[in-house]
């Protein structure tokens, strides 16, 4: 079984994601082959295996790792920069770019050794962030980091704005194979169903991708490079390809 303190949470993070896709009691058991009764017993007794709790998951379309982050609140929780501090960056390209690098674990030595900085310039630039409260300047030149690794741009933010559709540009641009990357793009008529669950899907591929950098983020720069990563889900008119166009719609008086 699983430790009673840990399951509490669990039960918690399961009846939350059951909740989010409005799915009952009576819909769980009958992915699960169990009687309603059963399925509610599970979760007023708190008796539950990790078998039981990852065949959930599979019915929830979510693995153990989401429902941990879901269970201790991570999920919930966006650490964002402010509007101001936004702002700052956005309205200089060598400054954000700066914080980039000290954001991904970068020393001053490391920088001065990699890009066509000066010492003053790369100092001057670390002050500013410091005043942006953002990095803290210590003896000997030492940078720590006054934002955690969880940090996210805002959605609608001042960088996204100023930068979003220049960067994407940029990256879409390239040959995804000559440069040793991968690109795939579909298209298929779906439901609405069927689009919230693949957004569903993109979303955790997002937050596995910001994990695994975090994670990385301990290994030493040469064992690192910067990986583009482009999710996107919209309605789209087929009319763009096969220069088809769709009927206007009669309205009846």
């Amino acid at each position: 079984m699983v430790a009673k303190a840990h399951t509490s949470t669990l039960i918690l993070a399961l009846k939350g994601a059951l909740k989010s896709r409005n799915m009952t009691y009576r819909a769980l058991a009958d992915r699960l082959n169990l009687s309603e009764a059963s399925v509610k017993r599970l979760f007023a007794e708190e008796t539950f295996t990790l078998k039981r709790i990852e065949e959930i998951c599979d019915v929830l379309e979510i693995d153990f790792f989401e429902l941990a982050r879901l269970a201790r609140g991570a999920s919930a929780d966006t650490d964002e920069m402010t509007v101001k501090q936004e702002e700052a960056l956005a309205a200089d390209p060598r400054l954000l770019g700066m914080f980039y690098l000290v954001f991904n674990g970068g020393t001053l030595e490391s920088i001065l050794d990699t890009y066509e900085l000066t010492k003053p310039d790369c100092l001057t630039l670390l002050l500013k962030l410091d005043k942006l409260n953002l990095v803290e300047m210590g003896a000997n030149d030492a940078i720590r980091l006054k934002v955690p690794k969880t940090l996210r741009l805002q959605q609608t933010g001042p960088i996204r704005k100023v930068h979003g559709r220049a960067v994407v540009g940029d990256f879409l641009q390239a040959n995804f194979a000559a440069k040793g990357g991968y690109f795939q793009f579909e298209f298929r008529e779906l439901s609405k169903a069927s689009v919230a669950l693949i957004e569903r899907k993109l979303q955790r591929i997002a937050q596995e991708f910001h994990e695994l950098a975090e994670l990385d983020g301990y290994l030493p720069p040469e064992e690192r490079k910067t990986i583009g990563i482009a999710l996107g889900v919209r309605p789209w008119v087929i009319s763009l390809v096969t220069g088809l166009q769709k009927k206007t719609p009669i309205i009846k008086a």
